[in-house]
């Protein structure tokens, strides 16, 4: 075949029809008709097709490795302490005005004595949120409760650079860390002190759970996604003795881990995991408590959502490049390093989702010149391995967390892969600029206290704005709507509910923030109208 008849066949329906008939007289002589070119596209679409089966394949090995492990209940403490040791929680802020109050509230109630106990309120905030937050610190303060407020003038080293000037002054032997849209339960210190009677634990990290997982589709997904984190990942890991990381909150870390893996450092996006991975590197042992569960809240945005993510994506890449000569050079198990790599590398699957896209339309056309029991025989494993795993991962998850009403997930697959579609371009930048060494500011994802009732988001402050994302978003989709065309001119249904998953999700994406930025554009032209009728 020559390549110059992939023209003929966007433009001509008859060289259409007398290819199908051909392919279904001999369905495999297609493939020793391809051109160089051909071969061009192929290549690289199903070198990356079995990259991504790799990682694919590793989800299964999750899900194995969980159930293997199963009956391996988290291990109470071997003891407990007769005198329980001094304790600080610390409370890093920028500029969480919705949430700070709630925070300093619940964590005031904790379930432990006042003269063991230290709180420090580490805010760097540049907005009302400092003046609003001395203020609460110093009324609880009077109360009698072991709190203090700590503002600095700089974000030097963001949220890692808190944490480390904290510990400056921090009492306890232990620091517990709770981000500002957490609720710490009254028992949390209760039910995770004593495992640090073993003098190897350095982190107790405990599981997250969701203040607003049904305030729409998007809080459910992300509920989804980090179930799947927090029920296979962690209980497979933690388990199997295999490193894992400390979240960055919810958990408890012993000071003297934390000096002797070398402190906080901020030359990553996600401090915790680098802490992670250097303190077990030096032996230290982590504990995963899934049984006690930390209250948090989602975002409701898919911007905030998306920027999130990116942070992550972005700061464990990082903390690839900066970590995995020494884990891969360290002296020990290999299956613990090839864990080690699997769990550090995930986002680079990103980009290599971008480069299917990308090949997409012009395989799928050279494609019906191999004959249909060709596509099938290659085909049929590289979707088991990348796309089957997906929904098998996550679906586990919820059966394991949800018993009794875990088959909606099995309804919610569709929205959870175009959500992850939704995040194809924004964490490609963001692992781009991890390989190629892009510094970027510490983005915060908002916060609005925000429960299961709506609420009318356009009147809150710091939401970020998205720029080009969704209309970057909006032409991929686009493309991907004219392979679902593509697809229906040359009778291959099989593959339109695939690309429609694409056209969904980036649609998704796209058009939904811009509805929300435009509502909240219009809102505050409304307050401006208002304002000026009533200066005039």
């Amino acid at each position: 075949m020559s390549s110059s008849l992939l023209l003929a066949l966007l433009v001509n329906r008859s060289p259409t029809e007398r290819l199908i008939q051909n392919i279904l007289n001999n369905p495999f002589a297609g493939i020793h008709q391809l051109a160089w070119f051909d071969w061009a596209m192929l290549i690289p679409y199903f070198t990356v097709l079995i990259i991504l089966s790799v990682y694919g394949l590793h989800r299964y090995d999750i899900i194995r490795t969980y159930f293997k492990h199963k009956k391996k209940k988290t291990v109470e403490p071997a003891k407990r302490f007769t005198q329980l040791p001094r304790v600080t929680i610390q409370l890093p802020l920028y500029n969480e005005r919705y949430v700070v109050e709630r925070l300093i509230e619940e964590t005031v109630k904790m379930d432990y004595p006042r003269e063991l106990l230290q709180i420090q309120v580490l805010d760097d905030s540049t907005d009302d949120t400092a003046p609003f937050a001395g203020a609460l610190v110093e009324r609880y303060r009077t109360l009698g409760y072991p709190i203090e407020y700590h503002h600095r003038a700089n974000r030097h080293g963001y949220k890692a650079g808190a944490l480390q000037e904290g510990l400056q002054t921090a009492t306890g032997e232990m620091v517990a860390v709770f981000d500002a849209d957490f609720i710490p339960p009254t028992d949390f210190l209760t039910r995770t002190i004593h495992y640090f009677t073993d003098p190897t634990v350095g982190v107790v990290q405990t599981r997250w759970s969701y203040l607003n997982r049904d305030y729409n589709f998007l809080t459910e997904v992300e509920g989804m996604l980090l179930d799947g984190h927090f029920i296979l990942e962690h209980g497979a890991r933690s388990c199997a003795g295999y490193f894992f990381n400390f979240n960055g909150t919810a958990g408890i870390l012993r000071v003297s881990m934390i000096a002797d893996a070398g402190g906080w450092q901020h030359d990553t996006l996600t401090e915790d995991s680098d802490l992670s991975y250097r303190a077990q590197l030096k032996g230290w042992r982590f504990m995963y408590v899934p049984g006690l569960d930390c209250p948090s809240e989602l975002p409701v945005e898919m911007h905030g959502f998306q920027v999130q993510q990116s942070r992550w994506a972005k700061g464990l890449t990082q903390v690839a490049m900066k970590l995995l000569p020494s884990i891969l050079k360290a002296p020990i198990s290999r299956r613990i390093k090839v864990e080690a790599f699997m769990h550090l590398t995930p986002n680079i699957t990103y980009p290599l989702m971008i480069v299917v896209s990308a090949l997409m339309l012009p395989v799928m056309i050279v494609r019906f010149y191999m004959g249909v029991w060709q596509m099938m025989f290659l085909d049929l494993p590289l979707i088991v391995a990348s796309f089957w795993s997906i929904s098998l991962f996550y679906v586990v998850a919820q059966r394991e967390l949800y018993p009794r009403n875990w088959k909606r997930s099995i309804f919610m697959l569709p929205m959870l892969m175009a959500v992850g579609v939704g995040l194809t371009i924004i964490n490609t930048r963001a692992v781009l600029e991890a390989l190629f060494g892009v510094e970027t500011s510490f983005v915060r994802t908002p916060k609005f206290a925000i429960g299961e009732r709506p609420m009318k988001l356009e009147n809150k402050q710091y939401r970020a704005r998205s720029g080009w994302l969704p209309y970057l978003e909006i032409a991929v989709g686009t493309y991907f709507l004219g392979m679902v065309v593509f697809a229906i001119t040359t009778y291959n249904f099989l593959s339109i509910p695939f690309l429609a998953l694409f056209v969904f999700g980036y649609y998704w994406a796209g058009f939904t923030t811009l509805y929300q930025e435009h509502q909240s554009r219009l809102r505050w032209m409304k307050a401006r109208n208002l304002e000026l009728a009533r200066q005039a």
